[in-house]
């Protein structure tokens, strides 16, 4: 909460000042202090020791990384569409329609199938991969954009990226551990994903005004320099994602292949 209201702040009270400094410091350690009494209780609430399962701690960055990208695309996505398209609140919403059906049929046994059929590593990094795309395309959405060419093609390959990587990336958090710490493994990626997504969004909205200020100092219209810090604000959000992308496709694990079933007796 600390790092989050320093990032936020950071802009207004400046990053080098006494105060936002100050608060980054005051997060680091509560961390610090967070990690040295897990090391020495009798029973933690999160074992360290969890971390050193490849696929967990791949899951938890891959989890932080997503969510940073994936919460800056609602909130500026709408924001692009409401002050820069001028769309209405429902309209704002019709407009997420798309990828969110999308991402309900996946959730509904398509996701399943699919890593059934090709495990979790290649689902994960194309769905990632599929959202850095879709991100890609909301950083050159320009000022008199349209619906059908500049925001619906983002929404579809967002919400396919997003459909297919989610539960892979809980799969693989929990591939690693016994069935009694699977409980804990889920709630420790959902907690990065959590963490992940308002740090993120914090960041990267922080980027945007930031963007926005300076390209206002240089003489760019209201409306350009907005638009130019959504598009400086998204392509880290590409960023993001491409980079969670290539951590599954390059660290996780492939999943163990299920054991055979036992031979048939031979027929006398």
């Amino acid at each position: 909460m600390l790092a989050v209201y320093a990032v936020v702040n950071g802009g207004a009270s400046g990053w080098a000042s006494p105060r936002t400094l100050g608060l980054l410091a005051a997060a680091a350690a509560l961390l610090g202090a967070f990690l040295l009494v897990e090391t020495r209780v009798r029973d933690p609430l999160v074992p360290l020791g969890l971390f050193r399962l490849r696929n967990l701690a791949t899951a938890n960055a891959i989890g932080v990384l997503w969510a940073a990208a994936m919460f800056a695309w609602f909130f500026l996505a709408a924001l692009y569409m409401q002050l820069v398209l001028g769309y209405d609140p429902l309209q704002v919403g019709l407009g997420f329609l798309a990828s969110n059906v999308i991402m309900a049929a996946f959730s509904l046994g398509l996701s399943a199938k699919i890593v059934l059929r090709f495990g979790i590593r290649l689902p994960l990094a194309a769905g990632l991969a599929l959202a850095a795309m879709g991100l890609l395309l909301f950083a050159r959405a320009p000022v008199g954009g349209t619906f059908l060419a500049d925001v619906l093609p983002g929404m579809l390959l967002l919400g396919f990226g997003a459909g297919m990587a989610f539960n892979p990336v809980l799969l693989a958090a929990m591939g690693d551990v016994s069935p009694e710490d699977s409980g804990l493994a889920s709630g420790v990626v959902n907690t990065s994903f959590m963490m992940g997504g308002a740090l993120g969004l914090a960041i990267l909205a922080s980027l945007a005004a930031a963007r926005t200020q300076a390209l206002a100092a240089s003489g760019a219209a209201p409306l350009a320099a907005l638009n130019g810090g959504y598009h400086a604000a998204f392509l880290a959000g590409a960023l993001c994602a491409g980079a969670a992308a290539a951590l599954g496709g390059t660290l996780l694990s492939p999943a163990a292949p299920p054991a055979p079933s036992p031979a048939a007796p031979a027929e006398v």
